[in-house]
């Protein structure tokens, strides 16, 4: 049967909606005639998605049995696309936890097919010679297949695609070092796969038999050391040939470092990519091509999906990336609103400014902070912080922004994530840069009562526990600096911007 053949839309969920890959499925199936329904924990990371309008969103967890059975209830396709990666010591015990939920819970509402995203394992190596994370991924393939409901396993090694944490740690290491000494996995051969062509397969497998319930590796047609990738990135995006030179010295978590340092790839992610990279990851099959067929031009190859990549960038229109996801440990709840809200101190840092600029020239400096436009004051110490987040395994300062000039519900911004952005008039960013606390930074654009354009500016502070009342009082001596200068340079940049009707503040 032809995973593509046409027939009625079917119902899926999707979990991991606000991830990267998740993020791009879930077009796809509309584009295939499908209904989709997805579950989020943060629902509202979803809301400023161009196809939010055309969806179903649920709150809950899939690690809450609850939650998943009322987001089962009508469903004929179930994707899993969640992962504990860069989580605690814990996470194994997490990834079974809800595998099995996910499983027990679709079983009992019916649902006709699971498809589960994991990862390609070697072949002959013992699975307790594996990564943690890798072992983990296949331990949750195996649970999915056993759990009574019809499974797709999709095993795949590297994904290249614009934002994908694989290609940004390749696209970094290779323009940013054109001489390096690698850890010995750069010799290590693997079977990369185009992000179109995971989508198309994903897409493609809600539509397999009923008695299909396997496991399909799935490749692009180029076989490839991690070396030989990093030299042909070097030439398809026209930088001078790289010199590589591989010593044996370099343990996974010596890599993990390097790369966490070189890299916008966390080390807490970077570990697990390299891990799973110290053994061979090429395909022992190419079964799936009998149940979803490749159409013409597919499946990419290497050279090709970088080009694809590296275009997607340079246009700005990357629309999901690695980052899409908030980071292992990273706050999750919304700033509290409540005037008389009793959960502890909250620190506050107020600016307010009158801006010789419209609202519309001040909003697209607000809106366009962060990235390579920096922040706005003390460029220096933001950096410091971003390494010094970075050494005690934070995201640091270089995850930049998904578009140059927009931003959405959920985007991740440097060490910052969008939590609320109102067009026109309010961005509030949370921090998830490691702190003794929570933190909020909040910038709006405003009219005061003579008609004048005012910028008002206000950083708070949750602090937990004495350490976090001492890192408040450390650092407050720095904000008239930090926070004031801000206020000002986003004023001055708006007054020198080109002017621009009011009008034009809203999307």
């Amino acid at each position: 049967m032809n995973g593509d053949e046409a027939g009625p839309g079917l119902s899926c969920l999707v979990t991991g909606a606000t991830g990267y890959i998740g993020g791009r499925l879930v077009p796809e199936l509309l584009a295939a005639g499908h209904r989709v329904r997805c579950l989020a924990r943060s629902p509202g990371k979803l809301r400023d998605h161009p196809w939010s309008g055309e969806v179903e969103v649920v709150a809950g967890d899939v690690i809450r049995a609850e939650s998943v059975a009322a987001a089962m209830r009508g469903i004929d396709v179930a994707y899993y696309l969640v992962h504990a990666l860069g989580t605690g010591d814990d996470f194994e015990t997490t990834d079974r936890t809800a595998a099995r939920i996910f499983g027990e819970r679709a079983r009992a509402a019916g649902v006709r097919r699971i498809v589960y995203l994991g990862g390609l394992t070697p072949a002959g190596v013992p699975e307790r010679q594996l990564s943690p994370h890798l072992r983990s991924r296949s331990e949750v393939g195996r649970i999915l297949l056993d759990s009574g409901v019809p499974t797709t396993v999709l095993r795949a090694a590297v994904i290249i695609g614009s934002g994908s944490a694989s290609f940004e740690m390749l696209r970094y290491l290779t323009e940013r070092l054109p001489a390096m000494i690698t850890p010995r996995w750069v010799r290590t051969r693997i079977q990369p796969i185009a992000v179109r062509d995971v989508l198309r397969l994903l897409v493609g497998s809600a539509r397999l038999p009923d008695d299909v319930n396997r496991a399909f590796d799935i490749g692009g047609p180029d076989v490839l050391t991690y070396r030989e990738m990093m030299v042909r990135y070097a030439a398809i995006a026209g930088l001078p040939p790289r010199v590589i030179v591989p010593v044996p010295v370099l343990t996974p978590g010596l890599s993990s470092l390097w790369v966490g340092l070189v890299t916008p790839v966390p080390g807490s992610i970077a570990r697990p990519l390299t891990e799973s990279l110290r053994h061979e990851v090429v395909c022992g099959e190419h079964d799936i091509d009998r149940y979803v067929p490749p159409p013409p031009g597919h499946p990419i190859g290497f050279d090709e999906a970088v080009r694809l990549a590296l275009q997607r960038v340079r246009d700005a229109q990357v629309t999901t990336r690695w980052s899409s996801a908030s980071p292992p440990g990273a706050p999750s709840d919304p700033l509290p609103t409540d005037p008389d809200w009793a959960g502890g101190s909250l620190y506050t840092d107020r600016r307010e400014l009158t801006v010789d600029a419209s609202r519309a020239a001040l909003w697209r400096v607000v809106e366009g902070i962060g990235g390579d436009n920096g922040w706005y004051s003390f460029p220096l110490a933001w950096a410091a912080r971003g390494w010094l987040d970075r050494l005690v395994g934070g995201v640091g300062l270089r995850r930049g922004r998904r578009d140059a000039e927009r931003l959405r519900a959920g985007d991740s911004l440097d060490f910052w994530r969008v939590e609320e952005i109102e067009p026109g008039h309010l961005l509030r960013l949370r921090a998830e840069m490691r702190l003794p606390g929570l933190a909020w930074l909040e910038m709006y654009v405003e009219r005061d009562e003579q008609g004048r354009t005012r910028y008002r500016q206000r950083a708070l502070f949750h602090p937990h526990g004495l350490l976090g009342h001492a890192y408040w009082w450390s650092v407050s001596p720095f904000h008239a600096v930090v926070f004031g200068g801000m206020a000002r340079n986003i004023a001055k940049a708006a007054a020198r911007a080109p002017a621009a009707e009011d009008g034009a503040t809203t999307r």
